[in-house]
């Protein structure tokens, strides 16, 4: 990797081989497919009798579930061709399929058959479904890790665009008059480009050649669900992934008649709903790098879960207040309302914080993920997606048929949005802890990171770091790529409020040996069993939070720790912290709000790894205090 693709901006990553190549191909394809679905959708809403007796709102939903219908069914297969042959290799092949299918769609059109036209929109989808596990499995081997939020954010940002425009080709397209036809050979030119782009995408060897394809999607499926399962926290991001494409294709579905029965628009209003809602998933996604300091940040995950509902739920209710239309209004006259503005925001919000919910979610499933099988997982994450989805449309057109109206089924949705997000993060309390940490920095602090780098991404170790205020662990919390179990004094684990991360992140209570003996053996064999699992843990060696802003002497547990299980130690240090409202200056701490205002700048410093054997609590002080320098 040269030295200028470390330069640059968010966007240095597409003027690189090992990345442009793939997210142009990308692109294209989501650019086609919704071209063509889009324009398929139009067409049988505003020229309904032409084509078929079926109801729209109906048609649309049957639209949406047969193309992601090959998602179900053959991801395992995909997913296991994945990880047996070269990545790179199995985008061209299926970018040449599409160039087929676009050619049934062409077909489809001269023979004036919904049915040809409905077959090439599933083999669509059976081509998205053979490139899924590749576009996601083929990031890690080609990106760094610091560039895997970029790398998901732009990807993600991209295919929205890509839908954006393909969305608006589409309705275009369909509304212009033209033989339909022309859809189709704008199809074909699409799916050429797009075979074109993946001829630069580099190899990328398939971590396990040997594999033999099991042609049986049932027993694969099964299989790939268990490896995703093997590490509950994938599983549950796959959870949270899968129902958000629910959440999100179930509002996309709705739509073009929601536009046509709600808002009384014609085709012009539903290519704005559409753009306006994958423009904030865009913008959403593009936000994340800059939100996570350019690492994997859960936190923006229960902060997108939260928008998701508020915006969802206040949309529905905007929408419901709205005067049924009794003619198809020009677009103008529609936008002259107040209130048709206070929905587009909603929809621009609801895009937004989707954007902040899903990539977090996609980088973590691709980090985490054991080598061998990320494909499979990935392909194991498609299958659930396309089963939730499906599910979905299927829900949504029974409660449609039933007399429900649009509005109160997107009210439904977000209230069902909530209740998963409790659920998940109710399993998961990762997710929410983060979540409040990562606030607890935006709100009260901005924070500068020094030598963070050095807290290792995976393996054993021990972080050590002066003791400044009852917010310490929250911080180190917030800016290591990974959890932390934290040594604490027993009343500070029982702290009111901040009683419940510290319980819920597993931090270890430990008393001093005359006060609580039994307790004090039981904190260092929890914190050799957590070492020996592969687990941080982090201790404050002073034994207690500074009363006068100076660094006591570190104590010897270090030295007894280090005895037992030999790690490496993570120095780091905590500045800026002394006199904020969680610090003991001038009494106790949390007792004067906001006496050093919003936002103050606080920073947190590291040092390399010190080897076992040179981790005496001197030197360990020695580093620490040189770490924090003058700046308390």
């Amino acid at each position: 990797m040269s030295g200028g693709e470390h330069g640059g901006g968010q966007f240095r990553l597409l003027g690189t081989r090992r990345f442009g190549p793939l997210f142009l191909t990308q692109f294209l394809g989501a650019f086609n497919d919704n071209l063509y679905k889009n324009a398929l959708v139009v067409l049988v809403t505003f020229q309904a009798a032409q084509w078929t007796t079926l109801r729209p709102e109906i048609l649309a939903n049957l639209a949406a579930g047969l193309f992601i219908l090959p998602f179900f069914l053959f991801s395992a297969t995909s997913g296991q061709l994945a990880d047996k042959y070269d990545k790179a290799l199995i985008a061209r092949w299926t970018k040449l399929l599409e160039v087929v299918i676009m050619g049934v769609a062409l077909a489809g059109f001269w023979l004036h058959s919904l049915a040809w036209l409905l077959a090439a929109l599933f083999l669509l989808g059976l081509q998205s479904t053979l490139f899924g596990p590749v576009k996601y499995a083929i990031l890690p081997q080609h990106l760094r890790e610091e560039e895997l939020v970029g790398g998901n954010a732009q990807i993600e940002a991209g295919t929205f665009v890509a839908i954006l425009i393909g969305t608006l080709s589409g309705g275009l397209l369909a509304g212009a008059g033209l033989d339909p036809a022309w859809i189709a050979g704008a199809g074909i030119v699409v799916a050429v480009a797009g075979y074109l782009a993946s001829r630069g995408i580099p190899a990328a060897p398939p971590p396990a050649p040997e594999l033999v394809v099991n042609p049986n999607p049932l027993t694969e499926t099964w299989r790939n669900i268990g490896f995703a399962r093997e590490n509950r926290v994938v599983f549950l991001s796959i959870l949270g992934i899968s129902w958000f494409w629910l959440y999100g294709a179930l509002f996309l579905a709705q739509i073009p008649a929601y536009g046509k029965n709600v808002l009384g628009g014609g085709e012009a209003a539903v290519t704005l709903l559409l753009a306006v809602f994958t423009v904030g998933i865009g913008v959403g996604s593009l936000l994340c790098e800059r939100m996570s300091a350019r690492r994997v940040e859960l936190g923006l995950v229960p902060f997108g879960s939260i928008g998701l509902t508020v915006f969802g739920l206040d949309f529905a209710i905007t929408s419901m207040g709205l005067p049924a239309p009794s003619h198809v209004l020009p677009l103008a006259e529609m936008l002259a309302s107040p209130a048709i503005w206070h929905a587009l925001l909603d929809l621009l919000l609801l895009g937004l914080f989707g954007g902040f919910f899903i990539v977090p979610l996609y980088a973590l499933v691709q980090q985490r993920s054991a080598p061998a099988h990320r494909a499979r997982i990935i392909a194991a994450n498609n299958i659930l997606n396309a089963l939730f989805m499906v599910v979905g449309s299927l829900a949504a057109a029974g409660f449609l048929a039933e007399g429900m109206s649009i509005p109160m089924l997107f009210a439904v949705a977000a209230l069902c949005n909530a209740a998963v997000a409790i659920f998940i993060y109710g399993l998961v309390p990762e997710f929410l802890l983060r979540f409040i940490a990562w606030l607890l920095i935006h709100v009260f602090y901005r924070i500068q990171k020094r030598g963070v780098e050095h807290i290792p991404a995976e393996g054993a170790a021990l972080i050590v770091c002066n003791h400044v205020s009852f917010v310490d662990p929250v911080i180190l919390m917030a800016v290591s790529p990974r959890p932390i179990r934290f040594v604490m004094d027993h009343r500070i684990f029982r702290t009111p409020v901040i009683s419940f991360i510290f319980r819920h992140t597993r931090a270890i209570p430990i008393a001093p040996a005359k006060e609580d003996p039994a307790m004090m053996e039981q904190a260092f064999a929890d914190v050799s069993a957590a070492l020996r699992e592969g687990e941080l843990v982090g201790i404050f060696p002073e034994g207690a939070i500074t009363a006068s802003g100076d660094i006591l002497p570190f104590r010897p547990g270090v030295t007894r720790i280090l005895e037992r299980d030999p790690v490496p130690v993570i120095p780091l240090a905590l500045q800026g912290l002394w006199g904020s409202f969680f610090s003991r200056k001038d009494g106790p701490a949390m007792t004067r709000p906001f006496r050093r205002g919003i936002l103050s700048r606080i920073a947190i410093a590291g040092a390399p790894p010190v080897p076992p054997a040179d981790a005496s609590p001197a030197n360990l002080q020695a580093i620490v205090t040189r770490l924090r320098g003058d700046w308390k």
